[in-house]
C-alpha cells in the first residue's frame, strides 16, 4: 500500500499545526518520501526524541503504507 503526498502532508499538519512542513516524493511512487518539519514541539528534545514523536504521530503508517521516509526535524 502507498500514501499520497497530500495525505501525508495533511496528517502531519494536523499533528503539528504550528509547524513548517515540507514533503517531497523522492521516487514518484507515493512510497519514498523526504520530510522536513520545523516546530516548537521539538524544542528541548534531542534528535532521536524528535523523530520518535513524528513516527508516533503517523499512527502506524511506517508499518503499513510508507516504505521509506527520510526525516529531518528542527525546533523553532
Amino acid at each position: 500500500m502507498t500514501i499520497e503526498q497530500s495525505q501525508l502532508e495533511n496528517l502531519l499538519k494536523r499533528k503539528f499545526p504550528d509547524a513548517k512542513i515540507k514533503v517531497e516524493d523522492l521516487a514518484g511512487d507515493n512510497n519514498h518520501y523526504s520530510v522536513f518539519i520545523e516546530s516548537q514541539v521539538f524544542n528541548d528534545l534531542n534528535r532521536v526524541q524528535q523523530h520518535q514523536l513524528v513516527y508516533k504521530s503517523l499512527d502506524g503508517l511506517m508499518d503499513k503504507e510508507l516504505h521509506a521516509m527520510q526525516l529531518q526535524t528542527k525546533g523553532k
